[in-house]
């Protein structure tokens, strides 16, 4: 039997179509593949962004706006610095003498006077003192010196708690000068401080804090040494009290002084007790018309001898207060005046009894 032509073309043509199928099936695999290759994948969503753009509206970004930077101004600068700080003498001096040349202040202040306390012992008659201080914080600043060898710290809520700092003073010695100065010039560092007292650790306040600071011969030139001269010479050497009081400009140029320091430190030692010398002697040479030539804390020289006389408890009386107070005629900003002492030194602790329960009906705090 012959086969037909027609059923040979029938049997070939799957197997054609099979060949045709796969060979487009493995060209899209290839095209597929290559295309991946250069696409970014970052055209995704960008593209369903696009497209979902039409239903939704886009985000509203608010851009971010860091807070305004806190002025600080003089803030840092008015700041007081701590008692206790790492400056040395020659810095601290150094700092302290900064003063500014235009005298109106660009800012509120409050002036204050400075009780500089420098003392051998603690404080036996800081009850006292805490009463004369009571209702005027905002009108003082107190600065406590005391030996190295002193371990005494006054509890809170004292007005002398952390107001010490210690350094090793030689009683009578050339150090007390410096302490003096040490003691002006960290009040200096607050530019608030106008007023400055020095004042020993037995003095007592004659009259309340309002009273006394309303803003309303041979054991003298047998001391000095001729090789201060030309600088210092005998008819310009002064004797005095240790103890002063002084305004804040001048109180700059004692710190500032290298001069006249340097001299005594050199020629005024041993018993010459430069103490006694330094300041009478600088201030008047440099600034006479700004002296008073006399001191607000009374004592008592009257027995004579080295050191004036202690008061005892036995000595205590409304009588001798009250003479202490207004037994003196000064001047005082060209006017005559009967409040001469504002302090009393020489206050032995066993007073602090009798001298408390008289500050109210005496001095009047």
């Amino acid at each position: 039997m012959k086969e037909s032509p027609g059923g040979s073309r029938s049997d070939a043509n799957p197997v054609i179509h099979l060949v045709i199928y796969s060979l487009f099936f493995g060209f899209g695999i290839a095209i597929g593949i290559t295309l991946s290759f250069f696409i970014d994948d970052s055209d995704v969503p960008q593209l369903s962004a696009r497209y979902s753009s039409s239903t939704s509206p886009p985000p509203i970004i608010v851009p971010f706006s860091p807070p305004p930077p806190q002025r600080k101004g003089l803030s840092e600068y008015l700041k007081p610095l701590e008692i206790m700080h790492d400056m040395t003498d020659e810095e601290l001096l150094w700092r302290a003498s900064m003063r500014p040349r235009i005298e109106i202040y660009p800012f509120p202040r409050t002036p204050k006077v400075v009780f500089m306390f420098l003392t051998r012992n603690n404080l036996p008659l800081a009850p006292l003192w805490e009463m004369f201080f009571k209702g005027h914080d905002r009108f003082f600043t107190i600065y406590v010196h005391s030996p190295l060898s002193l371990n005494w710290s006054a509890p809170p809520p004292s007005v002398f708690h952390g107001r010490k700092y210690s350094q090793q003073v030689e009683w009578g010695g050339f150090s007390m000068v410096q302490a003096e100065r040490r003691l002006l010039a960290n009040a200096l560092l607050d530019i608030s401080n106008q007023r400055f007292v020095l004042l020993s650790d037995n003095c007592i306040p004659l009259f309340n804090f309002t009273t006394s600071f309303d803003e309303e011969g041979s054991v003298g030139r047998g001391r000095y040494d001729p090789r201060m001269c030309p600088f210092v010479t005998e008819d310009q050497w002064r004797k005095g009290a240790q103890w002063f009081e002084m305004d804040r400009n001048l109180a700059i140029q004692v710190v500032s002084d290298r001069l006249y320091f340097s001299f005594f430190h050199r020629f005024c030692v041993d018993s010459c007790y430069s103490d006694e010398h330094y300041l009478p002697t600088f201030i008047t040479k440099k600034f006479a018309k700004r002296n008073s030539n006399r001191t607000l804390t009374w004592v008592d020289w009257s027995r004579g001898g080295p050191h004036p006389l202690q008061f005892l408890p036995s000595d205590i009386s409304p009588k001798l207060l009250n003479r202490l107070r207004t037994w003196s005629k000064c001047t005082y900003n060209d006017r005559l005046t009967n409040i001469c002492y504002l302090f009393a030194r020489k206050n032995v602790v066993e007073t602090l009894d009798q001298l408390l329960s008289l500050a109210p009906q005496i001095m009047y705090f």
